[in-house]
């Protein structure tokens, strides 16, 4: 199998190097619509590859993971997606350096075949059933093989687009690629409720979940042959022509004092755009299955329908700073997304759920209990009461708030209390903890009704695509113009390692992470408001350090 993939490899950068020896089409005269189809469809490809495990999270804690403990299996399903960012830093260093060395073109080829067969063998791989702890063990070191894919993949697809186009309108250009990790949410949700839809949900669960993964075969092939097509960024033919290539792109760029200022603003700037891009159409998918308590096929369709209506927004906000700048747009967006957050999601669970909203603040629950912490690792029967009460709310989407067992209602001696309303329960018992909820007005099913085909779509789907649509604005504005901001801030030598390796750090580190972090603040907490704090607070701070360091580039000659 190696040396077969080996002398794939192999002969798609032989078929890349073709036609790169001699000085390209002049920048004028190659036209932008090939340009930015050619380095968007397979960055609109690699982000539906690396989502689809993000889009099947909530799923995927039950097939990889020890089964038991809901809470602490997606926990585990959603450090297995931070796993894939994780590496993307290394990916941007590695693949960056490849760029700023040999060229975009082929670089772009190698990360798009890593990507679709570490995707496709996703979709072969047994479950924790079938084969126990080596089942995550091989899940996640597929999750790294993609992050390092992505992590060489952005840059070039934006300093691609960004290299051939003039300044005038360099921001909507470059803001093409800023919707592809939007398509390819798209994409993904597209062929998972299409497969539910096809197969059925027994189906689905049991092996149709694995025809989308497998699909990637089909989509690497396109992807490779439409990179085949594209000449080299005429840019790096020039300087790579005058023998100004960088020796050491990753030294120049991490250390250089000349460009230590412009790394710094893009690390602010850029864990910025990843905060509000996950926030507002990843974090939201997980919130509304576990907190607002619908449906899986519902609440992708309710977002795809956002992300689709909030596309027109990332080349709207692009085109606007062509004449506004850059600055005063991508600032606007990071403020607007640190005031919404809160009031939306909190907006979607009174629209979503509004008996439930209404019940904890009539009935309010508190769990009497030593601290838990969520494993991944826990088995079943090493869970203790604590955890299972913890878990049954967490199930029902219920907030509650935790206290010592010293301040509990008359249970001397007990390891557990819990109060719904007035009565106290010692112990867990899963029937009489379901009863006391039942009495105290909580909802086992969220009021959205299940979207069966679209013509069921009715006020209450379109309220929360508004509140969506209010966050997705944000990030719009935010990311909409970071390409084109991105590519201008520094010297092209540079370009693809400096362009890529703070991006990808912030992805990882404020993007991959932020579904974990809020949930993990959710689970350590008992409020499922508590983990939108961290955008909030994270928004917040790289609003005013972006105030202070973010410069102004439109105009800026590449």
């Amino acid at each position: 199998m190696y040396p077969r993939l080996g002398l794939f490899i192999r002969a798609v950068y032989n078929a890349s190097m073709q036609g790169t020896s001699t000085p390209q089409t002049p920048l004028r005269s190659t036209p932008m619509p090939r340009v930015i189809v050619a380095a968007s469809t397979g960055t609109v490809f690699e982000f539906y590859d690396f989502l689809l495990y993000g889009s099947l999270a909530t799923f995927f804690g039950v097939l990889f993971f020890p089964p038991g403990n809901a809470t602490a299996a997606l926990l585990a399903s959603l450090a297995t997606f931070g796993a894939g960012f994780a590496v993307r830093p290394l990916g941007a260093v590695i693949f960056g350096r490849l760029g700023d060395r040999v060229g975009r073109k082929r670089t772009f080829l190698i990360t798009i075949v890593l990507m679709g067969l570490s995707t496709a063998l996703v979709g072969v791989l047994p479950t924790f059933e079938q084969i126990g702890w080596w089942a995550p063990a091989l899940l996640v070191t597929l999750r790294l093989v993609q992050g390092l894919a992505l992590g060489g993949e952005f840059g070039g697809a934006a300093l691609y687009i960004a290299e051939h186009c003039t300044p005038p309108r360099r921001g909507f250009f470059t803001s093409f690629i800023q919707t592809t990790g939007s398509i390819g949410l798209l994409l993904s949700l597209g062929v998972i409720l299409a497969c539910r839809a096809v197969l059925g949900e027994e189906a689905f669960r049991e092996w149709g979940w694995r025809i989308p993964f497998l699909l990637s075969v089909l989509l690497l092939g396109l992807s490779v042959y439409v990179r085949l097509q594209i000449a080299e960024s005429p840019l790096f033919e020039e300087i790579k022509r005058r023998g100004e290539l960088s020796q050491s792109p990753v030294r120049e760029s991490l250390l250089a004092p000349a460009n230590r200022p412009r790394m710094l603003a893009a690390l602010v700037v850029a864990a910025a755009m990843a905060t509000s891009w996950y926030t507002a159409q990843f974090y939201s998918l997980v919130f509304l299955q576990t907190a607002v308590l619908v449906d899986a096929s519902t609440a992708a369709t309710v977002l795809g329908v956002a992300v689709l209506a909030g596309l027109v927004l990332f080349l709207a906000a692009g085109a606007l700073s062509d004449r506004c700048g850059r600055r005063p747009v991508m600032l606007s967006g990071m403020l607007l997304t640190a005031l919404a957050v809160m009031p939306a999601y909190r907006a979607m669970l009174d629209l979503g759920n509004p008996a439930l909203a209404a019940a904890q603040r009539a009935a309010p629950v508190t769990v009497y209990a030593a601290p838990t912490r969520f494993s991944p690792f826990a088995s079943a029967s090493s869970l203790d009461d604590a955890t299972r009460v913890r878990d049954a709310l967490a199930k029902r989407g219920i907030s509650y708030s935790n206290a010592p067992l010293s301040e509990a209602p008359g249970a001397v001696g007990a390891t557990l209390v819990v109060a719904v309303a007035g009565q106290t329960l010692v112990g867990f018992d899963k029937a009489a903890l379901a009863d006391a909820l039942d009495a105290a007005g909580y909802p086992s099913a969220s009021a959205v009704v299940p979207l069966d085909r679209l013509a069921d779509f009715d006020g209450r789907h379109l309220a929360l695509v508004g509140c969506l649509l209010a966050m997705i604005l944000g990030a719009a504005l935010t990311c909409g113009p970071g390409a084109g901001w991105l590519a201008e801030l520094f010297p092209t030598r540079i370009r693809y390692t400096s362009l890529s390796v703070p991006y990808h750090l912030t992805s990882a580190w404020f993007g991959g992470f932020m579904p974990l972090t809020a949930a993990w603040l959710v689970a350590r907490s008992g409020d499922v408001l508590a983990g939108l704090w961290y955008p909030v607070v994270v928004m917040s701070v790289m609003f005013v350090l972006a105030l202070r360091w973010m410069p102004e580039t439109r105009g800026s000659e590449l």
